[in-house]
């Protein structure tokens, strides 16, 4: 059985997600905003990032003294004073200041994986709370690069980005005040040179933030492709579409290449207009500079000294530029960190089980109207039942009447559009979402079992649960023949999404794990659509024994299922047509008594329940 929800056309998908994803990169945010976010992971680090840019400076200032004693040296050269104390300092001067910038960068690389740990658990416990909607309208790989590529790139920009800026600034100008007291002729040459190039790079950083963002995007439409095909790689592979898969993750990969590339382009253009800046203001000092000492204006030492200042000068203006790179290159990053952070979350906090006395649950729906989201039609229209615990009540109709809407609902997956959701006589709205979902188990249609041990998907629902609680619901799933077959038993790995286990092991799993949560109200959607007879008949009686005790709610196309509730709601077209049981169905609903005509109940190429036959 499909969704509920009403599919999209699919002339229709790829234009809406090609604007969808055109609207996301056009949205950027203010540089007010940016720098919120940026200072929000950057100041639990203060006091280290602190410590990490002292260290820059200190080792900054040492080569700072370098130009001033290489002067020294210069002048004592043409006299005949001992020139072995300035060559020891100028030694000293190099060891010392490399060593402290080397703690100074341990201390800063150290910071930024913290950084990154920081967010990237932020991101984790956000996404993992998000609601049903907003992951249904976002890529899942696209999620999944929000943590993975587009945190790394958030590594640089909150440590290196801020210290290559701030000590980058700080040396510059000590640089310029320096080489000003030592001639302000040729100082006003280099900074000429400087700002005329300097203007040039300021144009190409907003192209390399545009530019790293789309190539993030990218990422995250690579992961989604793989993620598409890996979570159906069998009917990737019986379908014969291999190529044209490949083709797709291919296209994506060669989109964030061409990105990656544009990006790559105009950094190269600001680095090399570093250099180019450098050369050309080395010329110009070179030339002037030995216009001035022939004139007698400066001496030889003095143009000497400027020429490594000037040569110096390279370091400080290339953190500035490698500091203002990495801004535009983390912002993107940001930007899309942020809009992660802005989808709406559930709050799952609070007690994980109910106060009071414990008991089968009553659930009733009143008036209620629900569709996904604006713009799609409704799926319910005035839907209205009471269902009182203990007991079966099962759910038939055909495809698309709304049915698995209502386990949605109850497990407050969407909210009601209008009218009221009960449980227990209380609005769902109004319950803790914790204890709400401590009180229900829940089979889905796919019984999806994760990746990990056969004991770690049991204990999924409930990982307090006793050994003897495990066996017990072995037993009553029909799963203990399979734990004694399997050669670890319970430590048997699963595979990805169960694929060691066949379909109808899936379902059973997936039953035992909800039969162990001791849920109040068990929801079973389709769940023994893929058994044998056998285990059919056989999880059929649990089923059944499991409802003295709990409200038990069941989607069903099976006659045989049906048959053994002791109430029956029929649902059309989003209402409810019907309810009561087999027999008073058969003889009052013209529908139901067609669809019980046969021993089961069978999904008809047009998505409508039909007679199925023997």
């Amino acid at each position: 059985m499909t969704k509920d929800a009403p599919e999209q056309p699919a002339h229709e998908r790829p234009a809406r997600g090609k604007q969808a994803r055109e609207n996301q990169a056009n949205e950027r945010l203010a540089a007010g905003e940016t720098w919120r976010a940026l200072y929000r992971y950057f100041r639990p680090h203060r006091a280290a990032v602190a410590l990490g840019a002292l260290c820059t400076l200190i080792g900054a200032a040492t080569g700072l003294a370098q130009p001033l004693a290489a002067k020294a040296l210069v002048d004592r050269l043409g006299s005949d004073d001992s020139i072995a104390g300035i060559i020891v300092l100028l030694t000293a001067l190099v060891v010392l200041g490399t060593a402290i910038e080397s703690v100074g960068a341990y201390v800063l690389e150290r910071t930024a994986e913290s950084v990154v740990l920081a967010a990237r658990r932020t991101l984790i416990g956000r996404l993992l709370r998000l609601r049903l909607p907003e992951v249904e309208r976002t890529q899942p790989g696209d999620l999944m690069s929000r943590i993975t590529s587009d945190t790394t790139l958030l590594r640089a920009v909150t440590t290196q980005s801020v210290v290559s800026a701030v000590a980058g600034g700080l040396t510059f100008v000590a640089t310029i005040v320096m080489m000003g007291l030592m001639d302000v002729v040729l100082l006003g040459v280099t900074l000429g040179v400087i700002v005329l190039i300097g203007g040039a790079v300021a144009l190409v950083m907003p192209k390399i933030a545009q530019a790293t963002e789309r190539a993030q995007e990218a990422v995250g439409t690579i992961s989604t492709a793989l993620d598409r095909a890996f979570g159906a790689f069998r009917t990737l592979k019986a379908s014969g579409a291999e190529e044209r898969e490949t083709a797709t993750v291919q296209a994506a990969a060669k989109e964030a290449w061409r990105h990656g590339v544009r990006s790559a382009k105009w950094q190269a253009v600001a680095w090399s207009s570093v250099g180019l800046a450098v050369q050309v203001s080395f010329l110009a000092v070179l030339g002037i500079g030995g216009a001035r000492v022939a004139s007698g204006a400066i001496s030889v030492s003095t143009l000497v000294a400027f020429l490594l200042f000037l040569f110096y000068l390279i370091d400080p203006v290339s953190r500035l530029v490698e500091g203002v790179t990495q801004y535009q290159v983390g912002s993107a990053a940001i930007a899309r960190i942020v809009r992660a952070e802005r989808l709406e979350t559930e709050d799952v906090t609070g007690p994980r089980e109910q106060a009071g006395p414990q008991g089968p649950a009553a659930v009733a729906f009143e008036d209620v109207t629900f569709r996904y989201r604006e713009g799609l039609p409704y799926v319910h229209h005035g839907v209205s039942f009471e269902i009182p615990g203990p007991g079966m009540t099962a759910f038939v109709g055909p495809s698309g009447a709304g049915k698995t809407t209502v386990f949605g609902l109850l497990e407050r997956f969407y909210d009601a559009t209008g009218g009221r959701v009960l449980v227990d006589g209380r609005d769902v709205r109004a319950w803790p979402l914790a204890e709400l979902r401590s009180a229900i188990g829940y089979v889905e249609q796919d019984a999806p079992v994760l990746a990990g041990t056969l004991r770690e998907n049991l204990l999924f629902g409930a990982p307090g649960a006793s050994d003897d609680e495990i066996s017990d619901v072995l037993v009553r799933a029909r799963l203990d023949g399979l734990v004694e077959r399997l050669p670890d038993g319970l430590q048997t790995l699963v595979g990805h999404r169960g694929s060691q286990l066949s379909g109808g092991e899936r379902q059973r799993v997936a039953i035992a794990r909800a039969l162990l949560r001791g849920p109040r109200l068990l929801l079973l959607d389709e769940a023994t659509s893929q058994l044998d007879a056998v285990n059919e008949l056989a999880l059929r009686d649990v089923v059944a024994e499991v409802s003295r005790e709990v409200t038990v709610l069941v989607v069903a196309h099976r006659l045989s299922t049906v048959t053994l509730a002791d109430r029956i709601v029929v649902m059309d077209a989003g209402r409810v047509r019907a309810s009561g049981t087999h027999e008073e169905l058969v003889a009052s609903d013209p529908l139901y008594g067609e669809l019980a005509a046969t021993q089961f109940l069978a999904t008809g190429d047009d998505g409508m329940i039909r007679p199925g036959r023997r």
